[in-house]
């Protein structure tokens, strides 16, 4: 069965990792949106600085309405940051604008992994399609559906679109974990955080980086899953 007890502990697991990550995140980042950065400065400005900092001239920073969006878009040579972070003078939204930059510092110095991560997005997203209509079909139309596809056929197809799901995953890490390095280092060097503040920065881009941790185990888990399934029915 593709959807079983099995799959179902799988996900009820990573749900509530998944949960308690992000209310421990978000608990941090409230906390640190109440200490002011050195210097009050906004995110903008903090972001602007850094960039201008690192030599990059191309890169703009802009506002996007929506919370907890903030994002490096290499496409458009932009950091977009969520109002509470553009606006915000407060050690969260340093934190957050200054890892953003991270990332456009990676695309600027052609960081391999950044690279990688980037040009695997057309095949993850083509590798969602697949998969939704896979899962949509056999749950509309089952019979039809193993009049054209055999199960294991439909279970490798799966399987291959959970490897790059998972590929995908584990090469965000080292992206993510190495654009908040840059983003502490220019905190700590630009005196943006100073010695009581600095490790507030440091924890709430630690508890960022735990939610690509558990979507990555949570990809790996299901892969495993579907692999087991795929190799017990040939024993």
């Amino acid at each position: 069965m593709m959807f079983s007890p099995g799959l179902l502990l799988i996900f009820v697991v990573f749900l509530i990792l998944s949960t308690a990550v992000n209310w421990q995140l978000k608990s941090r980042f409230k906390k640190y949106s109440k200490i002011a950065s050195s210097g009050y400065k906004t995110g903008r400005e903090i972001a602007e600085k850094m960039l201008y900092d690192n030599g990059i001239r191309n890169v703009r920073v802009v506002s996007v309405n929506r919370t907890l969006s903030d994002h490096y878009n290499p496409t458009t040579k932009t950091v977009n940051l969520s109002p509470e972070v553009y606006n915000g003078n407060s050690i969260a939204a340093a934190a957050v604008a200054a890892h953003e930059c991270g990332h456009a510092i990676q695309d600027a110095q052609s960081y391999s992994m950044l690279n990688l991560r980037t040009a695997l997005v057309p095949l993850q997203n083509v590798s969602s399609k697949i998969l939704n209509v896979i899962f949509i079909a056999m749950f509309f139309g089952a019979f039809m559906f193993q009049s054209i596809f055999s199960y294991d056929l439909a279970l490798q197809i799966i399987i291959a679109c959970y490897a790059i799901f998972t590929l995908f995953a584990f090469i965000t890490l080292p992206v993510e974990i190495d654009a908040s390095k840059r983003a502490l280092t220019w905190l700590n060097s630009s005196g943006t955080t100073v010695s009581d503040t600095h490790g507030y920065a440091k924890d709430a881009l630690k508890w960022a980086s735990y939610t690509y941790l558990v979507a990555a185990l949570s990809s790996l888990a299901t892969l495993l899953y579907y692999l087991m399934i795929l190799l017990n029915r040939r024993d």
